[in-house]
């Protein structure tokens, strides 16, 4: 059982990896295609956008698919992409790419989220979710630093990494998980939607959305906002982003213990104004390599102890209907990161290499003053006073 789970977080290692080694490789794919910098961030723009609105799309379609077909084809489909990826002659040919391989990522978590869910007994489901889960958080602290380093002197050996890790996920799934529970009739894309209209689920999407997009901003371009610490050394680079990575996985750790401890509307708040003042120092703090390995440590530790927390609120909204309300939350997240693409882009245009940054630290006080005002717990009516009795 342990197996079939872990081959299962294999592609979602493999799916991560594929949507954040961008970050690390776009100053090589710019000059490789002639492009610059801001035109090159459109390629992760591109995938998040067809990933969060295919996502919903994709999941009504293969609603009645068996999930191993599902499955495979997803990773077939995905691991062509990222072939055809890395064999792209032009940028128009790699944006059409990267929007294949967003419709393989876009069936495949979900789908790998519902198969390990009906492996095991009901009191383990919420252990099977997370491994399955780690494999991101896992390309977050692996294939994201191990892809750029590969990456270093050509970003196409990167996208065969990513390929060859799809490929293996597919072999092991068709070799290893040849049953899996039919799953029974699904919801159509109006019923999936339908939760938007509670204001509570809305203000948390839209909190989920600001917060991606004010980290996007930055991290896409992360190769432009700590050059002057690295010198466009990529074993730099790489070091920036393995440290990134490991905090990654530690402030998905410290946000489930705080939550539990806390509650999640006091750690979105508290989280939300340390990264806000983290963000707010950036242009300072990234511009040598000590002051920037501490950011590299302290941001995401920040930024996913948010993640966790919005995620712990928006399932505690509704415990019943959670699944469907976090594929909403993943749709937010992904809208936030294609929406960066451009935000960072016309932030570099306007502020420079440098003071860009302030733009997601504006964006993070967004995110805190609006999860501030859709967190607020309702203060019951008071009661009016009776009047005092009429003595004769």
């Amino acid at each position: 059982m342990r197996l079939r789970l872990l081959l299962l977080a294999l592609g979602t290692f493999a799916v991560g990896t594929d949507g954040m080694v961008m970050a690390g490789i776009l100053p090589l794919i710019a000059r490789d295609l002639n492009v610059s910098i801001t035109v090159a961030g459109q390629l992760v723009t591109v995938f998040a956008l067809s990933y969060a609105v295919l996502a919903p799309v994709l999941a009504t379609a293969t609603a009645r698919w068996p999930r191993h077909r599902a499955l495979l084809t997803a990773l077939a489909v995905f691991s062509i992409a990222n072939a055809l990826t890395a064999l792209a002659p032009s940028y128009g040919v790699l944006l059409a790419t990267r929007v294949l391989a967003a419709v393989g990522a876009a069936l495949y978590t979900p789908t790998a989220n519902a198969a390990a869910t009906s492996l095991v007994p009901p009191e383990r489901r919420g252990r099977a979710i997370a491994v399955v889960m780690g494999g991101l958080t896992a390309a977050t602290a692996l294939g994201v630093p191990l892809g750029t380093w590969i990456g270093r002197t050509d970003w196409r050996l990167t996208m065969w990494l990513v390929t060859a890790l799809g490929l293996a996920a597919f072999a092991g799934l068709a070799l290893m998980l040849r049953e899996l529970p039919q799953p029974v009739g699904g919801l159509s894309l109006r019923e999936r939607l339908t939760p938007l209209a509670n204001p509570r689920v809305l203000g948390a999407a839209l909190t989920t959305f600001l917060v991606f997009l004010a980290f996007q901003t930055t991290y896409i371009y992360y190769t432009v906002a700590t050059y002057p610490a690295t010198g466009g050394d990529q074993d730099r680079l790489t070091l920036l982003l393995l440290v990134s990575g490991f905090a990654s996985v530690g402030g998905g750790q410290l946000g489930g213990r705080l939550v539990d401890r806390w509650g999640s509307r006091t750690v979105i708040l508290a989280s939300g104004t340390a990264y806000l003042a983290l963000a707010t120092a950036s242009p300072w703090t990234l511009q040598s390599l000590p002051t920037a390995l501490a950011s590299a440590a302290l941001t995401p530790l920040v930024g996913w102890s948010i993640a966790v927390a919005l995620t712990a609120r928006l399932a505690s909204l509704d415990p019943a209907n959670a699944p469907l309300l976090i594929s909403l939350n993943s749709s937010a997240l992904y809208l936030g990161i294609a929406a960066a693409g451009g935000t960072g882009s016309l932030a570099i245009s306007l502020f420079g290499d440098r003071w860009f940054l302030l733009a997601g630290a504006g964006l993070a006080a967004l995110a805190v003053a609006v999860a501030a005002f859709t967190t607020r717990e309702a203060r019951p009516a008071r009661t009016p006073a009776k009047p005092a009795p009429v003595r004769a």
